[in-house]
């Protein structure tokens, strides 16, 4: 049992911070200098086990490690640190990592300064009461400016804490983190003799254990042998073990209140678990943690469709698994004419449905095809019923039968050098965006603020930001609802069949681009047949666009040497015929070349 003396000396933290600003390298410093058991000094980004994760450079999922430290003041202290993602569509990590965390370490670059992601942060933390650090890194470097990125610091994070200076990569200023962390972020507080409340926050599946959770104890304790309760669902297990967890799992006796660690509880139903989900021993008192903090929004999705139909249940056991990995995917069985069955899946964002891909592919050998994405978007009928939402297009109801369509704004958040400022207005208004707020910092530097439809970021967005500011601009975003829209859905045909999986939903302005686009990479992946196809593209029961790809002709003549022209003819004729029946008759499939490519239309 912890005593209360020990509770006071644990400090439950985060780093946070925009991508690229050192998060990673900070922990790997903070596990070297603190010979935290299993750290290997030759295996940089200790705590991003992904291979996906070490190849893009970002963190992707939220990592927690337990550090003994010794302080300056005599103390021992049992640091738990939570490492965190940087990228805006896995804010939801962060989320994540607040609920187990009493402080926070921000980290900002000294060379780039206060980033879109720093600031979102920086307000997720303050909304949640986190004591905040700010810390300067990369001060080693040439370009390195820390006058202005403290100036910055206090101007658009309006933090006046006093401000530790450091470069992760060198280890300068190590010392300086963890005492900050030590004196500043106060102990947890909860009472280990009350009854027991911890929150889920993070789990993975173990093969031969089942679902292993990680857990925040506030009160109380768990050890092996009690038997725990799952407030969602009231769903009862008895606990076979708990640890900590420092690089490796170290079983302990047990977790009490103010502590970060694991259990094991032999879970064989990965669909039991539920992150931000509450447990309570059975038979005693049983309150909710702040669960709401941890609920999860997908706003993009897609349809992810085995090759084979044969991999169907394949694609479904890998997307079960996952998802307790990654708590922000949601999927549902769907089935497409053109493709078969497969699973509707909703992402944070077009980078998570990215990674979840890859993921799919490495980790569970999956051969798939991913439909175009697409947001969320809420219709008012002309027969007066009730609000609906519809997150695929292809099952919007007829146009006629549509009063209005209101999609997903964001408010978004843009840091980007005062020269590319322009270039980035003009940007933000060729995807339908609104100029909120423009502010000028010192003189190279402005946040600008825009309203934009979801719709137009979710795809290529990002990269013609990076290239209007020869990659300097920094981007966040947030939702704020939904506005009614002039929006039509646009049709696929091939041969003279509509094919559900590449409907769309577009801005009437953009039917006639989009459309003439969506025609140019059919045409260019789908291969020629024996007959001729024609592609059109249908919108409110009118063809906008079309084109035909021309048939392979067998030269049935060659063989005819001399002889009367009729000949010729009666053979051209046979093969018209036989073209005719074919095109009547035949198939097309298509490629997943052709998928590929309609994933970034705007190309």
């Amino acid at each position: 049992m912890i005593t209360g003396n020990l509770i006071m000396r644990i400090r439950n933290f985060c780093i946070i911070a925009h991508i690229d600003h050192g998060k990673s390298t900070l922990a790997d410093r903070i596990l070297e200098f603190t010979k935290t058991s299993g750290y290997d000094q030759s295996k940089p980004q200790m705590l991003d086990s992904m291979d996906l994760e070490r190849e893009r450079g970002i963190t992707i999922r939220s990592k927690t490690v337990k550090i003994d430290y010794h302080s300056k003041d005599g103390n021992d202290y049992i640091l738990n640190l939570i490492d965190t993602p940087g990228h805006v569509d896995f804010s939801y990590e962060v989320s994540r990592a607040l609920i187990a965390s009493e402080g926070a370490v921000l980290l900002v670059d000294a060379s780039q300064g206060v980033e879109a992601q720093t600031l979102a942060n920086t307000l997720t933390a303050k909304k949640h009461n986190l004591v905040i650090i700010p810390a300067i890194n990369k001060i080693d470097l040439p370009t390195a400016d820390i006058a202005g990125a403290e100036m910055q610091i206090m101007e658009i994070l309006d933090i006046a804490e006093d401000v530790v200076k450091l470069s992760a990569k060198s280890g300068i200023g190590i010392v300086d983190v963890l005492e900050a962390i030590v004196q500043r972020i106060p102990p947890p507080v909860g009472d280990v003799n009350a009854d027991l409340k911890a929150v889920v926050f993070d789990s993975y599946y173990d093969s031969y254990r089942g679902v292993v959770i990680y857990v925040r104890v506030f009160n109380g304790s768990i050890k092996p042998g009690m038997k725990i309760v799952f407030l969602s669902n009231n769903k009862i297990y008895e606990v076979l073990e708990t640890g900590v967890i420092s690089l490796k799992m170290i079983p302990t006796e047990s977790l009490s209140g103010g502590e970060v660690g694991y259990i094991v509880a032999n879970i064989k139903d990965i669909h039991d678990v539920k992150i931000g989900d509450t447990l309570s021993e059975v038979g005693k008192t049983q309150e909710k943690v702040l669960s709401e903090w941890l609920e999860s929004k997908p706003f993009v999705f897609a349809g992810i469709f085995p090759i084979s139909p044969a991999g169907y249940d394949e694609l479904r056991l890998a997307l079960e698994k996952l998802r307790l990995t990654d708590a922000s995917l949601i999927y549902k069985n769907v089935s497409s004419s053109a493709l078969g069955p497969g699973f509707h899946c909703g992402f944070l964002g077009s980078l998570h449905l990215e990674i979840v891909k890859e993921r799919l592919e490495r980790e569970f050998n999956a051969n798939i095809l991913i439909t175009s994405p697409n947001v969320n978007y809420k219709l008012k009928l002309k027969n007066g019923s009730p609000m609906i939402e519809m997150d695929n297009p292809a099952k919007f109801p007829p146009y006629f039968e549509i009063e209005y369509i209101e999609e997903p704004y964001v408010k978004a958040t843009i840091v980007t050098p005062t020269e590319f400022a322009s270039n980035v207005v003009e940007l933000c208004k060729g995807n339908r965006g609104k100029v909120l707020e423009i502010r000028q910092l010192e003189a190279f530097k402005s946040v600008m603020t825009f309203e934009l439809p979801l719709a137009e970021i979710i795809v290529g967005f990002y990269d013609m930001l990076k290239s209007v500011s020869k990659g300097y601009a920094s981007f966040d975003y947030e939702h704020i609802g939904y506005k009614q829209g002039d929006l039509m859905k646009l049709d696929v045909l091939i041969n003279s069949e509509v094919v559900d999986a590449f409907s769309y939903i577009v801005h009437t302005q953009n039917i006639e681009k989009v459309a003439n686009r969506l025609i140019e990479k059919l045409r260019s992946t789908i291969p020629r047949q024996m007959f001729q196809i024609p592609l059109q593209v249908k919108a409110d029961n009118r063809i906008v666009a079309r084109d035909d790809i021309r048939a392979l002709r067998k030269d049935v003549t060659a063989k005819c040497y001399g002889g009367d022209i009729s000949r010729k003819r009666k053979l051209l004729e046979r093969q018209k015929e036989g073209k005719k029946k074919m095109k009547q008759f035949g198939r097309v499939e298509i490629p997943q070349e052709t998928f590929l490519a309609l994933l970034k239309i705007q190309d």
